[in-house]
């Protein structure tokens, strides 16, 4: 008899988990999402201080006098020229720097957990690669800003479907299959970004392609910020959905089919969603390396490996990061530096770190 109750009370803890296992859980539930609020506060500081910062200084009290004149009138405390420097030249740039960085590192996040590799990164499927041909080809051509980042998008995009359309014709693993065929198609298109750079002008066009390559966000309009925006929220809402569904990738097809989840159709949608956004970054931006790779990390240091709040925290730490990057980048010398010079900087000794310390961090 006593057995018999020692083996139901068993299925019960197994069914609905020890008590004091769920109360620890709550507890780290709660400190997680404690640790992504105070993220984003430090978010709004940085968005604020940002502003602030420049050649033409604005104080930030003055700043958000602006902003709340947009919506209540009051009395104008501001002069006509730091409006302008607010709203017409920082607001797009300071925005597209915050989308940016969400987009890079919940892009390396989603990747590094499809891929079961903390080495992966947002540029793994030759989207970057075949950005970098498409405004390459549009620079060459005589393009305008508008329609470079569109070849640019659009560019990334098809590399992207060449991948896994050969990825899904080779034999063997699909996520091998997958990483192999980014690689191949990727070093296609930067030979053809390189002729494209031998035959384009060496006057004008071969310094624009160059520039574009470094990676900046200077010159960011308004009407760029509402181009990418969209896609990037295509890509976005659809991974935090389903970034419950990530954790059990992370465990192998195995044991996710036992599961009762679909492997195959996860893992497309999340490698759709995750290049989606990513091609949209890289379109405006040009090429900005590292961030995929470095923010996910750190976060996993903040709050775990659980992409219920992994993803999240990704996303601001990575607007946080590219935001202060990007103000180092217009303040600290007379000329502008551009932003993929410094993320290089940041992100090459962190893989160095991780590739010496050689811990399993998925």
């Amino acid at each position: 008899m006593g057995c018999k109750c020692k083996s139901g009370m068993g299925v019960l803890l197994f069914a609905f988990g020890h008590p004091k296992k769920q109360d620890r859980n709550e507890q780290s539930g709660k400190k997680q999402t404690q640790r992504i609020a105070l993220l984003g506060i430090i978010l709004l500081v940085v968005f604020l201080l940002s502003f602030s910062i420049g050649r033409y200084g604005v104080p930030v009290s003055e700043v958000i006098r602006i902003f709340i004149s947009r919506v209540f009138p009051m009395k104008q405390t501001w002069t006509a020229e730091m409006a302008t420097v607010v709203l017409n030249i920082r607001l797009p740039r300071i925005v597209m720097a915050c989308l940016v960085g969400c987009a890079l590192s919940a892009a390396g996040a989603s990747y590094q957990g499809v891929f079961q590799n903390p080495m992966a990164s947002p540029d793994i499927l030759g989207a970057s690669s075949g950005a970098a041909f498409g405004a390459a080809l549009a620079i060459l051509l005589g393009g305008s800003m508008r329609i470079i980042t569109l070849a640019a998008f659009a560019s990334s995009l098809v590399t992207v479907m060449a991948v896994y359309l050969i990825a899904q014709r080779a034999p063997g693993l699909r996520v091998v299959n997958l990483i192999l065929a980014g690689i191949m198609v990727g070093s296609l298109f930067t030979a053809g970004t390189s002729y494209i750079k031998l035959v384009a002008d060496p006057t004008n066009q071969l310094p624009a392609i160059t520039y574009w390559m470094m990676g900046s966000l200077s010159g960011s309009k308004l009407k760029q910020v509402a181009f990418v925006i969209v896609p990037i929220a295509l890509g976005l809402i659809p991974l935090i959905l389903i970034r419950w569904q990530v954790n059990i990738l992370t465990l192998g097809d195995e044991e996710a089919r036992t599961l009762g989840v679909n492997t195959s159709r996860l893992r497309l949608v999340v490698i759709l969603c995750a290049t989606l956004i990513t091609a949209a970054s890289v379109s405006v931006s040009g090429m900005i390396g590292w961030v995929g790779l470095v923010i996910p990390h750190l976060c996993r240091k903040l709050v775990g490996n659980n992409y219920r709040y992994l993803l999240p925290a990704s996303m601001i730490a990575g607007a946080i990061f590219l935001l202060i990057v990007d103000n180092v980048s217009r303040n600290l010398l007379a000329v502008e530096i551009p932003i993929g010079i410094l993320t290089a900087f940041i992100g090459a000794p962190f893989f160095i770190y991780l590739i010496a310390k050689r811990e399993k961090t998925l």
